[in-house]
């Protein structure tokens, strides 16, 4: 299992925060198996390409297949720390774990889909799709964006409502974990890390929603804010923990 050797190593543990997850949970292992079934998902294929065209235009995906990759290991990554924090094991975790996994798994080739779409479309590549009839449809109608961008929306909630969950799960059992004011200030910080993802995506489905279809791409481009948005909020929290741990309660 790949989460032994990097607990050894402290992977992603850098910060001061103490484990309290020493021990790889059987929970973590079936969630393991879920997510690679899931990464599976977004490459595999029902049938071998028969010709090279058709290997070039299964290649032709690897953009959009890196960028939900990306996502699903970036899901991963935080269930990860999440368990080598604080190695909580009870029927909350393991309902809302559970609740995780169905949502990474429902919502994979909408994922797979919505990229892949996004990809050709900004390339320049051909987006309409050969029916078995010969015809070339297009791949979404226009009228259909919005109704995409609102269950794509309603997924990443889902994702980082859990994350959020999760987190405050852990809050609440502060001073059973015994934290430290770090521990403590590092466990805010990840559930308002989580609840600004959830204003993003939110706001984003709010667009989509009640917005004419045709500024559906506005909703897309509403995700675009996390980059500046979670920049500014690091850069702020990574400051004020320094000061935290010069100080005496630090």
């Amino acid at each position: 299992m790949l989460r032994e050797p990097l607990a050894a190593k402290k992977f992603g543990m850098r910060d001061g925060f103490r484990l309290r997850g020493h021990e790889i949970q059987r929970i973590e292992g079936f969630s393991d198996a879920v997510l690679a079934f899931a990464m599976t998902l977004l490459v595999v294929s029902l049938e071998v390409p028969r010709t090279f065209q058709e290997l070039l235009e299964t290649m032709s995906g690897f953009v959009a297949f890196a960028l939900a990759f990306a996502l699903l290991l970036r899901i991963w990554f935080l269930q990860y720390q999440w368990f080598r924090r604080y190695g909580l094991e009870d029927g909350f975790v393991i309902t809302l774990n559970g609740a995780l996994l169905f949502v990474v798994l429902f919502f994979v080739y909408p994922l797979k889909f919505l990229f892949g779409f996004l990809v050709k479309n900004f390339t320049g590549q051909e987006t309409r799709v050969l029916m078995p009839d010969g015809t070339l449809h297009p791949a979404i109608a226009e009228n259909e964006m919005r109704t995409l961008m609102i269950v794509y929306g309603l997924g990443y909630i889902a994702l980082f409502g859990a994350f959020w969950l999760l987190y405050n799960h852990a809050w609440q059992r502060r001073d059973q974990l015994d934290l430290n004011a770090l521990e403590r200030y590092d466990t805010l910080s990840t559930m308002q890390e989580a609840a600004i993802n959830l204003g993003v995506a939110a706001l984003s489905v709010l667009i989509a929603f009640f917005a004419d279809y045709h500024l559906a791409g506005i909703a897309g481009l509403t995700y675009m804010l996390l980059a500046p948005v979670m920049t500014i909020y690091g850069t702020y929290r990574g400051r004020r923990r320094k000061k935290l741990e010069t100080s005496p309660a630090g």
